[in-house]
């Protein structure tokens, strides 16, 4: 099987040493350290995430990536997600084929809805209109993909007649839609004829194997292009399972509770998250090997193209997230093909 494996983050505003909070400049800087180990051990690709709320550093992912292209030679480079919602799609085609310039055609770019709704306000939308704002501005994303002049109008922004968008890309643009897991949502990827990317937080892998199906079906109905299967989750990997689980708990109980405060969920335990890097739970945290066997799984369940490993939450520190992204590279990733292989 031909897998691809990443890794994402969300530009999480860790501690230090001593237990303080670093700034956001620093988390910046430490993620460009982070991609660049990624790159050197053989990961396929580096997520960003793209939020505009104290507990992340990056609201301008592309300037990120473009600083990581430049010290970086084979990884590809991309969002987790790209809230279009509250975007324009004309800038967001534009800067991402900007970065696919200076990358030297590594940049793609994975498009959603936006699970946090800071930007709406922020930038001028209507929460109302939520479901609108994306079904719109994800139509006209697509007609720009095709790279030739556009002739488009809706009622979440003005028309377009005849307009051509620059720079264009030499190979096109990789394209995903990030999906939480409804229905509507994987027919409107299909129709669409993009990647899939589900966003896996909760629960078995196994529970969405629904979602698979219905988009090969739902491809297969339309007559749409079909693309690899991607997984995003949720996980930290240290040399035995005791260490992992005891350095990535705080992060994980810190940032459930600052948005379970917001969102009405019950504290997060020590309980839970033993359940959830268990085979029922969507954590991938652990040793090496125990990471690769819940990886395999997953991607056999599934039948994935790509795994993306959300490296960092929380206040998980940096030293740590770089022994995670190497032994990501060196022991986790071989260790899946071999499994698959078998």
């Amino acid at each position: 099987m031909d897998i691809e494996f990443g890794l994402d983050t969300f530009g999480d505003i860790t501690r230090d040493a001593d237990g303080k909070l670093i700034t956001a400049a620093q988390t910046i800087r430490n993620i460009v350290e982070q991609a660049e180990l990624a790159d050197r051990v053989g990961v396929d690709f580096f997520g960003v995430g793209e939020h505009h709320r104290a507990e992340f550093a990056v609201s301008a992912p592309e300037m990120v990536l473009s600083a990581i292209a430049s010290r970086t030679e084979r990884i590809r480079l991309g969002t987790a997600v790209t809230v279009l919602s509250s975007d324009d799609p004309v800038r967001v085609f534009e800067r991402f084929a900007t970065l696919d310039a200076v990358s030297n055609g590594r940049a793609e770019v994975v498009l959603g809805r936006g699970s946090f709704i800071e930007s709406f306000p922020l930038f001028g939308f209507d929460l109302r209109d939520y479901d609108a704002l994306f079904e719109e501005k994800l139509e006209l994303f697509v007609e720009l993909l095709k790279e030739k002049p556009v002739t488009w109008s809706g009622t979440m922004r003005p028309a377009l007649d005849d307009a051509d968008v620059f720079p264009k890309t030499e190979h096109g643009l990789r394209t995903w839609v990030g999906v939480g897991g409804s229905p509507e949502s994987v027919v409107r990827v299909a129709r669409h004829g993009l990647g899939l990317m589900l966003a896996i937080i909760g629960g078995p892998a196994a529970r969405f194997a629904p979602f698979v199906d219905l988009y090969h079906r739902s491809v297969a109905s339309f007559g749409t292009a079909s693309h690899p299967i991607s997984v995003h989750s949720p996980g930290h990997i240290a040399a035995t399972d005791e260490e992992a689980w005891d350095a990535a708990y705080d992060g994980f109980e810190a940032m459930n509770n600052t948005i379970g405060a917001e969102r009405g969920w019950p504290p997060y335990s020590r309980a839970r998250f033993q359940n959830d890097v268990g085979p029922a739970g969507a954590i991938y945290a652990g040793s090496p090997e125990r990471v690769a066997q819940k990886i395999a799984e997953t991607v056999r369940t599934l039948g994935l193209g790509r795994f993306d490993l959300k490296y960092a939450t929380g206040t998980l520190a940096h030293e740590q997230m770089m022994q995670s992204i190497e032994l990501y590279g060196t022991e986790v990733i071989p260790r899946v093909r071999e499994l698959l292989a078998d």
